[in-house]
């Protein structure tokens, strides 16, 4: 049986596993039939909407959520996915997730679009996630206080009691906390677009912070101003990457945290050049 819509970030999968789910228990059931039950002539509609061909819109997203049978706030569920993967833009797809986390505040629902939303806002969830396991027996007041960046102890038991509740950490018999998962990812893309902007913010503010009051040895921040063609940036984008992936393994070897390290990697433009742009010759120079 599939998981319910609120387990689910891609309303197109949804629409997918709805249809083959359907396909397999009843015979006869195909594109075309699921189509009609929704009210489009084209009988290939929804299989190009879930292959990322085609859009469902405001109008037509109610229809497809009457056809597999939503109701009630499942179909407004069902809405606002369309509506954020329809989002132009961060700040409407910020929006339309902020809807999402009301509607499941309301009707006391667990959205994994909600809690993975609700997760990369703050700099301080990841924190708590890393720092929590590497103080066992700790009490909240004293993980506050191994912070360096003033997290109250109100926030710190507000944060473990939100990361028990979405799988970030579970709580032993004895009291200490474990992560499910050593690393980390945000996912999927759509997400990371919308709350990147400001989780980069907050950590571009901690690094300066960082710059400011950390001593050198703590700390490693360097930089370079190099000039480049379009076709370097996507090769060097590449490389962080993999530089990142690499991090990841050496950082996930060892169960073992001594520390919490914020590790921001950086790579901005600081030139508007005209395009195309032709240096002068000395004749014209001269003149």
């Amino acid at each position: 049986m599939m998981a319910p819509i609120i387990e689910y970030i891609d309303y197109r999968k949804y629409i997918r596993d709805f249809y083959e789910e359907r396909k397999a228990g009843r015979f006869g059931f195909s594109w075309g039939a699921f189509a009609k039950l929704a009210g489009f002539s084209s009988p290939v509609f929804l299989q190009y909407v879930c292959e990322g061909k085609k859009n469902l819109s405001e109008t037509t997203a109610p229809q497809v959520a009457t056809a597999m049978g939503l109701a009630g706030y499942e179909t407004n569920f069902f809405q606002l996915l369309v509506a954020f993967d329809n989002a132009k833009n961060a700040e409407s797809k910020k929006k339309a997730l902020d809807a999402i986390t009301e509607l499941s505040r309301i009707h006391k629902v667990r959205s994994v679009a909600a809690d993975e939303y609700d997760f990369f806002k703050s700099w301080k969830n990841a924190l708590i996630r890393e720092l929590a396991p590497a103080m066992p027996g700790a009490t909240p007041r004293q993980m506050a206080g191994a912070t360096r960046r003033h997290v109250t102890t109100n926030e710190v038991n507000e944060i473990l009691e939100f990361l028990q509740q979405t799988g970030h950490l579970a709580k032993d018999e004895n009291g200490n906390y474990h992560q499910q998962d050593r690393s980390l990812k945000m996912s999927p893309s759509s997400i990371r677009s919308a709350v990147a902007h400001d989780l980069q913010l907050q950590m571009a503010e901690l690094a300066v912070d960082a710059l400011r009051n950390e001593n050198a040895e703590d700390r490693n921040i360097t930089g370079l101003t190099i000039g480049i063609t379009r076709e370097n940036y996507e090769r060097i984008v590449a490389e962080l990457a993999e530089c990142r992936r690499r991090i990841v393994a050496i950082a996930t070897e060892s169960d073992k945290t001594d520390e919490v390290y914020r590790l921001n990697m950086q790579l901005f433009p600081l030139t508007d050049i005209p395009k195309p742009f032709e240096q002068p010759s000395k004749k014209r120079r001269k003149k």
